[in-house]
């Protein structure tokens, strides 16, 4: 064994106490999320929550108390994040119908459902963006407790905008003057959200959204804000929003030149930090085909945690996917994603893999696969980097890259594992085999 190792090892041990649990997972190739290469034959001893040890077989000692879980013939990695999830909405095509119908039921069956299935899809952390607040911190608490299943989340509550859409205003809080708009991100933060949404906000006064973003920051609360429309983009850049959403409702063919120039010198301010955006980009990269070919709409894994009644309304919303409201801009906006995508990846923006998880057709169980299918095999990305967008960076962005993100000594064992090469197959994350949770199997 090597000597450093060993010793690292054995002082891991030493300060922990006798009736801490051993796991030894053994066997697999380690995508560790850093930039290393990878580990074949690898070794990651977990003790209770944490990693305390990586290495490989004939160099790492596996304990002898150790419950031995083999990845042989395994991609070992860091667990999934997902950082643009909706927990509120599991697929149905009509909101309007769904928020009435269910507003008394998303604390209970609906978002622990939508948290529980992605958990068996592989991931273990996740960046809720928008539902009521006092459900939004009820399930993420609930969560951490170790009362229901889900991934580690980071919510926002409920958007902040100019005037809330008719009938969503539990989940959508409108602002009608900079004082306003403080008042209404020190509730957010003082009921404890973990980030700020703001969208719609070339809708709003250029000082109501210098107020939103400076308000969050003065609370230590990054600010993540829509990029459909191009004045969106600008304001968010110019009064300093954190991490931008999606790749743009606007047909245009590409981002225009002054949003390109402002996107560079932000990029280029080592001092701002980095600049993240989540482009979502494959529930419209993939629709044209999915009218066509839809029987994953007849997959189970989506019905995990919610009662019949509410997978038979789903199922029914769903009846036509050419005829669903929320795509029919889609095919003009088709064309462009790509650009816009190759636009920001080019221009020093670090991506992030988001879904929007829980719009129409996509569901928990599986849309975070896809979209790390679409960068890899139809956008040229690199498996790697794609891994380290849905692992490593987001753990970044949230600041919570010293606990999670990577499979890495002190930090919580969120470890996955998938049979295959997924280096060389990444859709095989679709069907992940083992998932470990803050140290406990729990798939």
């Amino acid at each position: 064994m090597n000597a450093r190792i060993a010793a690292a090892l054995l002082a891991a041990f030493a300060v922990l106490p006798v009736h801490a649990r051993t796991l030894a997972l053994v066997g697999g190739t380690l995508v560790d999320g850093t930039l290393r290469d990878p580990i074949a034959d690898s070794v990651v001893i977990v003790r209770d929550e944490r990693i305390v040890a990586v290495g490989s077989q004939g160099e790492l000692a596996i304990p002898a108390d150790a419950e031995i879980v083999s990845t042989e013939g395994m991609t070992v990695l860091p667990g999934l994040w997902d950082m643009h999830v909706h927990l509120m909405i599991n697929g149905h095509a009509d909101y309007a119908h769904w928020d009435k119908a269910y507003a008394g039921r998303l604390r209970d069956p609906v978002m622990p459902a939508s948290a529980r299935q992605l958990l068996m899809a592989g991931v273990t952390g996740a960046r809720d963006l928008g539902a009521p607040l006092a459900e939004s911190i009820a399930v993420r608490d609930a969560i951490r407790r170790g009362e229901i299943d889900g991934p580690t989340l980071f919510v926002s509550g409920p958007f902040i905008q100019k005037k809330p859409y008719p009938g969503t205003e539990a989940f959508r809080w409108g602002v009608d003057s900079p004082a306003d708009a403080r008042a209404k991100v020190k509730r957010l933060a003082d009921a404890g959200v973990d980030v700020i949404k703001l969208i719609d906000q070339d809708q709003m006064s250029e000082a109501e959204v210098a107020a939103v973003i400076d308000e969050a920051h003065k609370r230590g609360k990054p600010v993540v804000a829509h990029a459909h429309r191009p004045e969106e983009i600008r304001r968010a850049l110019k009064y300093g929003a954190d991490c931008l959403e999606h790749t743009g409702l606007a047909a245009a063919p590409r981002y225009p030149d002054d949003i390109m120039d402002a996107l560079r010198e932000r990029t280029a301010n080592m001092a701002a930090g980095p600049l993240f955006w989540t482009p979502t980009i494959e529930g419209l990269y993939n629709f044209p085909y999915v009218v066509k070919h839809h029987e994953h709409i007849d997959d189970a894994r989506w019905h995990l945690g919610l009662p019949p009644d509410i997978v038979a309304d789903i199922r029914a919303s769903l009846a036509h996917p050419e005829r669903i409201a929320y795509f029919q801009q889609t095919p003009q906006r088709w064309p462009t994603l790509q650009t816009k995508f190759e636009q920001l990846r080019g221009n020093g923006v670090l991506l992030l893999v988001g879904t929007d998880s829980g719009i129409p057709m996509k569901f928990h169980s599986d849309s975070t696969w896809h979209e790390l299918e679409v960068w890899v095999n139809r956008l040229g990305v690199p498996a790697v980097d794609a891994i380290r967008a849905a692992t490593y960076w987001p753990a970044v962005a949230m600041k919570a890259d010293k606990d999670y993100g990577s499979v890495a000594e002190g930090k919580y064992a969120d470890i996955i594992a998938v049979r295959g090469d997924a280096l060389r197959h990444i859709a095989l994350l679709q069907n992940v085999d083992i998932v470990i949770k803050h140290g406990k199997r729990v798939k």
